[in-house]
């Protein structure tokens, strides 16, 4: 997995060192030798990692963190502070400028690449889901700001097989956040897949094994984005790049200091929560896209999605589909007579009424204007007669209060129906029948349901 890195350093020997190193595993390289040039290249080139120098003159490299994470053209990217401090302040100051991690001069190879990988992989989904909301921004079906995401408050899942040293644990964290001790390994798996925004692991439990655990969250689709804190012996060098490897977020070693503790949680929780923020809005905008906002039935982008699967799969021997197309008479009238805002309150109760009457395998739809679709899989087109009778004794049936209940209108429907009928029929001609259906039916007098077969 390549990726595109900044590497920031006021010593060339330091720079050309990184550079060759990553360059010899494939990744894409650019470098800044001062915090000025880094500042302008992060927000040019926007590259999916950056290893930045602590020390360096002019703006230090924890300033440079904290103007990256200000702006919200580059606060997504990945900072790991490189610095040959090694001290608890300079990790502390580091966290909460927004770095994700730190790295300690003579820099180790193999944590490097583990870091980077790490980070790689949660760049490329916050990059996926970024893009999506941009393009549901730019067609119109994301609307609002974030909301505010501050790191506190955070569900925290504290996983330990020493029950007092979990307490303890808790109530370090437990003033700013709601922390929950669980012992058992398997009750935690449970516990995990519930409303959690960290888990907390003791990687070396003697009673479970901490990484095994976090392995089984991963392959779990309910818990696979949930952040994991890995608390690790710090001589146990192999295990704390195994931990990153199979997808913890963040190490920390024991006994952790709770204020280095308190700023890794809360940087976990508010990248938790961004990421939430991202997938939800993502969510949102995908039912937009295939949902009628005035109806709430399907769109006809949705509705041609599926009847041309059907359709396809019933001229190649499946089971007949069927298809109802409806227009709601005289609407035009209604509106004229009574202004659009009783028209859409007669297009809402209309498509209560076909949902309400039609089978749960049936997909309902709206077609346009006051135009609908019922999309029928697996049924003959008999069936298919007798349900949109139902449909049009239903609406005709009893009037429709519109005007906040003031009026009483009665409503009729015209309806066309049609089946497949084999090989050579396309999803276009079954509705084309269906709407020749819908034509007879208007020209008889409306209110009435015709078949069109063929």
């Amino acid at each position: 997995m390549s990726a595109r890195i900044l590497v920031v350093d006021d010593i060339e020997a330091n720079v050309r060192l990184l550079e060759a190193k990553l360059t010899a595993e494939y990744y894409e390289v650019t470098t800044a030798m001062d915090g000025a040039t880094a500042l302008m290249i992060a927000a040019r080139d926007l590259p999916d990692i950056i290893l930045l120098d602590v020390m360096m003159p002019g703006i230090d490299g924890f300033t440079v963190c904290r103007k990256l994470k200000d702006d919200p053209n580059t606060r997504h990217i990945p900072v790991v502070l490189i610095t040959a401090l090694d001290g608890r302040a300079d990790r502390i100051h580091g966290l909460e400028a927004g770095a994700s991690d730190f790295l300690t001069k003579p820099i180790d190879d193999v944590m490097l690449f583990a870091r980077v990988r790490s980070l790689t992989r949660f760049k490329l989904v916050i990059d996926e889901l970024r893009q999506r909301e941009a393009s549901g921004r730019r067609i119109g079906v994301i609307a609002g700001a974030a909301a505010r995401l501050d790191g506190l408050g955070g569900r925290i899942l504290v996983v330990d097989d020493n029950q007092r040293q979990g307490e303890r644990l808790a109530g370090e964290i437990g003033v700013e956040h709601r922390p929950v001790v669980e012992t058992d390994p398997e009750k935690a798996k449970i516990s995990a897949a519930g409303p959690v925004d960290l888990v907390i692991v003791n990687a070396a439990a003697k009673a479970f094994d901490g990484l095994r655990f976090t392995a089984a969250l991963r392959s779990d689709e309910r818990t696979r984005q949930l952040p994991v804190l890995a608390l690790v012996d710090p001589d146990d060098r192999g295990r704390m790049v195994k931990a990153l490897e199979i997808g913890v977020n963040d190490i920390l070693s024991r006994p952790a200091d709770p204020q280095e503790l308190a700023a890794r949680i809360k940087t976990q929780v508010q990248r938790k929560r961004y990421t939430d923020y991202l997938r939800n809005n993502l969510d949102h905008s995908l039912e937009l896209a295939v949902t009628d906002q005035l109806t709430g039935l399907h769109n006809r982008r949705y509705m041609h999605g599926q009847l041309d699967t059907l359709v396809k799969r019933a001229i190649l021997g499946g089971d007949e589909v069927s298809a109802l197309l409806i227009d709601i008479d005289h609407f035009k009238k209604i509106n004229d007579t009574f202004g659009h805002d009783v028209g859409d309150e007669v297009l809402r109760e209309f498509a209560l009424r076909l949902a309400s009457n039609v089978r749960a395998v049936d997909l309902p739809c709206r077609y346009g204007g006051e135009e609908f679709v019922v999309v029928m899989p697996e049924t003959p087109m008999a069936a298919a007669l007798r349900i949109a009778e139902r449909i049009r004794n239903n609406v005709a049936g009893s009037p429709f209060k519109v005007a906040q209940g003031q009026e009483l209108l009665t409503v009729t429907i015209s309806v066309g129906v049609s089946a497949t009928i084999g090989e050579g029929d396309t999803p276009e001609a079954l509705l084309k029948r269906a709407d020749e259906g819908v034509y007879e039916a208007k020209a008889s007098g409306r209110n009435a349901v015709v078949g069109k077969a063929a």
